[in-house]
């Protein structure tokens, strides 16, 4: 049996998206820091507003595919465009790469989906580069991937942050979790890619 200490150690590997050749002349990583009285802050609250209206009690809307919004989802490849808007005549800001990344539906709009990753960075990616397949990205400091949903089971794996790995099931505070073949528990809390009580079989 595993012990912690004898747990292999799995890194996260390549980054998750860079920022396009063009975009990046024109802006810099700060780009979100703008000044709460500002326009980009009103259209946000805007917006927020307009989607707790949209959602009601429930928090879930249907989107024009008939699919929840907001719903996690997968990245299909390694070099996913994301663009300004929902149509290729969009210009390119950012380039994921990263293959089995969730990422969360937060709006529809004919063949694209707008999508917001676990930074909070957000554009439109064709449906067609999306997997239903759930996913999860490991968040906040190295987690212990347990043996039994228990704090006491023995570690399989210490994971990193921003390791990938599939989500297979949850069970009310623990989530089995697949990553590089290893199979094994996490608390919800540990990764992002799945809601507070969504139940996953």
């Amino acid at each position: 049996m595993s012990s912690p200490a004898s747990a292999l150690d799995l890194g996260a590997g390549a980054s998750l998206k860079r920022m396009n050749a063009g975009r990046a002349r024109n802006e810099t990583l700060t780009r979100h820091a703008k000044i709460p009285g500002g326009r980009q802050y009103r259209l946000a609250l805007a917006l927020v507003l307009g989607a707790a209206l949209l959602l009601g009690e429930s928090g879930v809307a249907a989107g024009d595919s008939g699919l929840p919004i907001p719903r996690f989802v997968t990245l299909r490849s390694d070099k996913i465009n994301v663009r300004a808007g929902p149509g290729a005549q969009y210009p390119v800001e950012w380039v994921f790469e990263r293959k089995g990344m969730p990422v969360e539906v937060i709006a529809e709009h004919d063949n694209y989906r707008k999508v917001r990753d676990i930074e909070g960075t957000v554009g439109w990616v064709h449906q067609n580069l999306l997997s239903s397949r759930r996913g999860i990205i490991v968040s906040g400091t190295i987690r212990s991937l347990r043996r039994e949903p228990s704090e006491g089971s023995p570690a399989l794996a210490r994971l990193e942050p921003d390791v990938i790995g599939l989500l297979l099931e949850c069970r009310a505070a623990w989530c089995r979790v697949e990553v590089n073949g290893y199979r094994g528990w996490l608390k919800r809390t540990e990764f992002w890619g799945v809601y507070p009580d969504e139940k996953v079989e």
